[in-house]
């Protein structure tokens, strides 16, 4: 059975940081792409990065590049999403999932390997 578990979401003021960390278990992760995706209130879950297998492609929505860092610790089944200069259009809940990952966009795969999320919350 898959697990996937976010957590390292919290409320903090604009320009602040916070890094988001996503565990999954069940799967063989290194097998997969995975990415962040993240849903604000009243609107639809929207992919904003994803890192290749290796680690060594990445993709970020233009909502997020220049801020927010992906990187994955394949032997700790872990993804990471380091996000700086947070804005308080970033407040949603944070959820990552098995994706298809190319170098301009992220798909989440059709297995609903979702966890609970993890809400993030910027204040002005």
């Amino acid at each position: 059975q898959v697990q996937v578990v976010e957590s390292g979401g919290g409320s903090v003021q604009a320009g602040e940081s916070l890094r988001l960390s996503c565990t999954v278990s069940g799967l063989d992760f290194d097998d997969f792409a995975v990415g962040w995706f993240r849903q604000a209130p009243g609107k639809e879950r929207d992919g904003i990065s994803c890192i290749g297998r290796s680690g060594r492609s990445t993709y970020y929505a233009s909502s997020v590049e220049g801020r927010f860092t992906i990187s994955r610790d394949n032997a700790k089944n872990t993804l990471y999403l380091l996000m700086n200069g947070l804005k308080p259009e970033d407040t949603a809940m944070y959820y990552c999932t098995v994706v298809s990952c190319s170098s301009t966009s992220v798909v989440a795969l059709d297995f609903g390997y979702w966890g609970q999320g993890t809400q993030v919350t910027v204040s002005s």
